[in-house]
């Protein structure tokens, strides 16, 4: 328009009653527009027009003006928009990345807490002092499809450190892979690989997923190089672990060709940044993935995004006694988290304050320096141990494991840091693999309960730069409870029900549980008013009541193994009150005294007064001479939960300790289906597997 002769505008039939509307107040259909030439006798005679009025030039520079400013604010639009570095996708060839950085060697691994992560660190570590060039994997961030190709890189070798979770399932990280194992027939000739599993003995599918996969990778043509390593965490897995490696290396020097260097010296993976511009902003406060992210939660809410949630109850449960039995309710209103009875939710925890204030006096540290461990390897996907930057004081208190004992390669590294040669000996000695040295770790350290304070305070001359001992302590991992509660009656609630874990060690020490301990201390609301809060997430489980809701449930949980059966009364009284057919429902708990530990025992007694709970079975251990537990109440009942299992297809569910208890209860049911089913033993133990394979006998224990 700017572009036309102002008479061209005027012109315009839709233009005219714009430019020459009056000024009104009023609403829009109350404007007069003027637009008709004036009529009648009176009127003076109309001058002839000059071709611009003031009006027409006033009209025509506003436009202009308007014009002028929108093509110079769209150019400085255009040149303010920051260009963008075009992402780099992420490499998911380990293929190409070994090629790329001269590796030979890759370790994955499978873990779910962490220690097989560890493990698989120290082995690439370790790598170089055998003359070979090794990276550690994680299997979901690689395409593990490319296995075949391994072949390509001359005197490569694939090791795996593979953990068993849950009743013999892949870590959650390792599923893909597992899925690719079982759907594929892949020829891996030419592929060289050693496995080592992580389990623990007193669960029923001991090392199953190291088994598995040392199996079906020789299956599909790969070679062997050293055997299957299995660790058990119930007896002593580091041991198990360094006395692998101690054979595996001399292993993997003999079929490749390659010689031991010799060198023990300590290999540092990062290097310690101190920035000198600080930008406080930027710094990590505890954060588990995005900085910030407590500050303004995003969901979904998972292990790197954890939802701070306010804690809502927190009642001892026990009315006396030595111990301190909790029950804590976590509000996750507006967190959109969902949850089902039987799933468990991780919560992570906060190391003792003191505890991390003694190392700090101990090394002569200002907790509160801001740094940063970087790797030296700028090709690994793991830039840093933990979220970088961030204090010595946080690292300390969040991300770093200072209350279980240090392992083997820590005392090794550290070594170096003792000025007397007997402490420096001592180290060394406990990180060996010969006897003597397994016998002194197993004593010194493990059983005597010494946590990394325990020992830089029992060894007064050693005294490694606190940069280096973050560096090598292990991450402080989240610890899993069974709700005790049901999503479906709670949908905003998560309920917690544990033992605050605190005893003597024989150095005179207290130890004290990490998250235990922390959450008894977690106060409704605090001193200066702020309600107190929990990181956490849910983790999903296969511990389901049954579909049918008409279908008998047997539940066995001693202790604080009755968490969640509280889940599962609730949900199955909201079934009742919805109509539905609710079949049997037992329980069979254990505690000590019923004056002392009788946990939920006015629920548990209002559950069974509406008739949610057909049976309530408790074994008072100490309340009579001879021991009672739960397995001599199942015998004593044994021709009615018979009944219930081979006849009315009864689920059994059974909670809590995996060392004894539930060792216990699964021989009982051999006894029950032997002596009133009439089975032999052979065909009692195929029974009771049948039962598990086909969800009717499930597990939630820990040991």
């Amino acid at each position: 328009l700017g572009l036309l002769p102002n008479r061209a505008v005027l012109s315009l039939p839709w233009l005219q009653p714009v430019l020459t509307c009056q000024t009104v107040s009023g609403p829009i259909e109350d404007m007069e527009v003027e637009h008709v030439a004036p009529e009648g006798p009176d009127v003076a005679p109309v001058e002839e027009e000059t071709l611009f009025t003031n009006l027409d030039i006033f009209l025509f520079s506003l436009i202009v003006g308007l014009l002028i400013y929108w093509f110079l604010s769209r150019k400085r639009t255009e040149e303010t928009i920051p260009e963008f570095k075009r992402l780099t996708p992420r490499e998911t060839s380990f293929i190409e990345k070994m090629k790329k950085t001269n590796r030979n060697m890759v370790v994955f691994y499978g873990s779910q807490t962490g220690t097989a992560e560890e493990f698989s660190g120290r082995l690439s570590k370790d790598a170089q002092r055998y003359g070979m060039r090794g990276m550690s994997a994680d299997p979901e961030e690689y395409d593990m499809s490319e296995l075949p190709r391994l072949a390509e890189i001359d005197n490569s070798l694939a090791v795996f450190c593979m953990a068993t979770y849950g009743e013999g399932d892949p870590t959650d990280n390792a599923q893909d892979f597992y899925d690719w194992m079982q759907e594929n027939d892949e020829d891996l000739k030419g592929v060289n690989f050693a496995v080592f599993g992580l389990g623990n003995k007193t669960y029923e599918h001991f090392n199953a997923m190291g088994k598995y996969t040392d199996k079906r990778l020789e299956e599909l043509g790969g070679k062997r190089i050293y055997d299957l390593g299995m660790g058990d965490d119930d007896g002593n897995l580091e041991e198990d672990f360094v006395s692998w490696k101690e054979q595996f290396w001399p292993a993997v020097c003999e079929h490749f060709g390659v010689e031991a260097t010799g060198d023990d010296t300590s290999i540092r993976q990062y290097e310690l940044v101190v920035p000198t511009d600080i930008n406080m902003n930027k710094v990590y406060t505890g954060e588990m993935g995005r900085l910030k992210s407590f500050e303004t939660q995003k969901p979904p809410f998972d292990a790197k995004n954890p939802y701070l949630a306010t804690v809502a109850v927190n009642r001892q449960l026990n009315q006396s006694g030595d111990r301190h039995l909790m029950h804590l309710e976590l509000d996750i209103s507006g967190s959109k988290i969902r949850y089902d009875s039987g799933d468990h939710v991780a919560v992570y925890p906060v190391n003792d304050v003191s505890i991390v204030n003694r190392i700090g006096q101990i090394l002569d540290a200002d907790l509160d320096t801001v740094i940063s461990l970087n790797n030296l390897d700028e090709e690994s996907n793991k830039k840093h141990p933990f979220p970088c930057p961030t204090t010595y004081r946080t690292a300390l208190t969040h991300y770093l494991d200072i209350t279980n004992p240090p392992r083997t390669n820590v005392l090794f590294e550290l070594s170096q840091y003792a000025t007397d040669p007997k402490d420096q000996d001592t180290l060394r000695k406990m990180a060996s693999a010969s006897p003597e040295g397994k016998g002194l770790y197993q004593s010194w350290v493990l059983d005597a309960q010494r946590n990394i304070l325990a020992v830089l305070e029992d060894m007064p001359s050693l005294h490694p730069t606190i940069d280096h001992l973050c560096e090598l302590l292990p991450r402080l991992q989240a610890r899993y409870y069974s709700i005790a509660s049901s999503g479906k009656v709670y949908p905003t609630m998560v309920s917690i029900c544990a033992v605050v874990v605190e005893f003597q060690t024989s150095t005179g020490r207290t130890f004290k549980g990490v998250a235990t301990n922390w959450l008894k201390n977690k106060v409704v609301v605090t001193d200066n008013g702020h309600k107190a809060t929990v990181p956490m997430y849910v983790r999903k489980s296969q511990f389901r009541l049954p579909f049918k809701a008409s279908n008998p449930v047997v539940m066995i949980g001693p202790g604080t193994g009755i968490a969640p059966f509280m889940g599962f009364l609730q949900e199955r009284g909201w079934m009742k009150e919805q109509g539905k057919d609710v079949g049997e429902t037992i329980l069979y708990f254990g505690c000590r005294r019923r004056n002392e530990d009788f946990l939920y025992q006015q629920e548990l007694e209002e559950f069974e007064k509406a008739g949610v709970l057909t049976q309530l079975n408790v074994a008072f251990s100490r309340d009579q001479e001879g021991k009672v537990y739960v397995q001599h109440l199942l015998k004593k009942n044994k021709e009615h939960l018979w009944k219930l299992i081979h006849t009315d297809n009864a689920h059994l569910y059974i909670c809590g300790d995996a060392r004894n208890m539930a060792r216990d209860v699964q021989n009982t049911f051999y006894d029950i289906a032997e002596e009133v089913g009439g089975l032999t033993h052979t065909q009692a133990v195929a029974y009771i597997k049948k039962l598990m394979t086909k969800g009717r006998y499930s597990l939630d224990v820990w040991s």
